[in-house]
């Protein structure tokens, strides 16, 4: 089986990779089977000569190998037909910007592997750049906060090499009296935290946070229930939420009238309350200050997220009275950082986070008949077509929906 690492050809450049030298060296130790190709990049965070000088082999052709492996869409342009494929299509949602890319995979007879798509039995995902999201997004909210009061100074991420470089700069501030609140408890919410502890701030109960003050910095962490309730008053778990979530109504605003920064860290699931609205912002018991939106769906249940924000700048001010984008240092402006794309700003680390679980879950499924039927649940299209699993995808390519 020969895979091949291909060349990010998507604007704006993308430095993460599937694996790392490390990972390929691991691959081929591990499985003898297993041949590796490298397409030759200059933009890659690894330079080819880290992948060469571990023996892995650089080329400026992958159309001898059988499964490519890269991060985001490949142009339509640029992809191999009769290969196998594994990238983040974002077509899952029927996002209606990569639904050519879905017919062309089609089209060109590709059998098709999306990352989202490589779960375990019961449908929770294997690998995924989620936790490096949290990391950074987590760090660029508290850089937001200290740019818009002048509290502490923190450069950019995109500027540092790796998390040991990020800790450090962190380890430079001092943090202000304020009140944090994170919401999630999956892979995200488990990055950001790391940020809080690395910063030492005390982690507190959702009954302290809402009704004490203190002297120092705090944070809470809240999962669902803390934040939804039953309209009817029944409290039932959280499973209950996400069968009936038109039974629910948000209780956020509790929390948001005790809070300064809010880290978004949940994941959003369709028909559920929105966490707050833009009536809920005009509140005058509506605090907060400065919000990171890790989840980043915009006009959707964090309010003030009216757009993604980029690398290159990643906060804009939102005005909850006029629901307009500002200047995020105007005195009634709600700080916004949403950018979208937060793991690029650690490739490094990034990239061998997610090479770890690639190399855990889905390349021995190629050597041991996939008894785990990881590859079987994964793979989207296969001679032509969408496998039974996607088929509720059909409308979407057809142009119907």
């Amino acid at each position: 089986m020969k895979f091949a690492i291909i060349k990010e050809r998507k604007n704006p450049p993308d430095r993460r990779v599937v694996l790392s030298p490390q990972a390929c060296e691991k691959v081929i130790s591990d499985f003898p089977q297993a041949e590796i190709l490298v397409e030759s990049s200059d933009i890659r965070v690894f330079k080819d000569e880290e992948y060469s000088d571990l023996g892995v082999e650089l080329t400026t052709n992958v159309s001898e190998a059988d499964v490519l492996l890269g991060v985001k869409e490949v142009p339509i342009e640029a992809l191999i037909p009769n290969k196998k494929y594994f990238f983040f299509s974002h077509t899952l949602k029927k996002q209606l910007y990569n639904r050519k890319l879905l017919k062309a995979i089609l089209e060109k007879n590709i059998e098709f592997y999306d990352h989202e798509t490589i779960v375990d039995s019961k449908n929770t995902r294997l690998i995924g750049f989620g936790y490096y999201a949290g990391v950074v997004g987590a760090y660029n909210g508290f850089r937001a906060y200290g740019l818009k009061f002048g509290s502490f100074s923190l450069p950019k991420a995109e500027h540092l090499k790796n998390r040991a470089h990020l800790n450090a700069e962190l380890d430079k501030i001092t943090l202000p009296k304020f009140k944090i609140v994170l919401t999630g408890k999956g892979k995200v919410a488990t990055g950001s935290k790391e940020i809080f502890d690395h910063l030492k701030i005390k982690e507190v109960s959702v009954e302290e946070y809402l009704t004490q003050e203190f002297d120092k910095a705090v944070y809470t962490q809240i999962e669902v229930l803390d934040y939804n309730a039953r309209k009817d008053g029944q409290q039932l778990d959280k499973y209950d939420l996400y069968k009936n979530p038109q039974d629910y109504e948000s209780t956020f605003m509790k929390f948001a009238k005790v809070s300064d920064l809010f880290i978004a860290g949940h994941f959003f699931g369709a028909g559920s309350p929105y966490l707050f609205t833009r009536e809920d912002a005009k509140s005058k018991d509506f605090n907060i200050k400065v919000i990171a939106d890790i989840s980043c769906d915009i006009d959707g249940p964090v309010a003030s997220t009216i757009r993604p924000s980029t690398i290159a700048d990643p906060i804009y001010g939102y005005n909850p009275n006029t629901e307009t984008e500002v200047d995020f240092m105007d005195a009634d402006a709600i700080a916004v950082m949403a950018v979208d794309n937060l793991p690029c700003e650690l490739p490094d680390n990034a990239s061998r986070g997610f090479g770890f679980m690639f190399l855990q879950h889905v390349i021995p499924a190629f050597f041991n008949n996939d008894k785990d039927g990881v590859l079987a649940r994964a793979k989207m299209t296969e001679n032509g077509k969408l496998t039974p699993r996607f088929a509720y995808l059909q409308d979407y390519i057809d142009g119907k929906e």
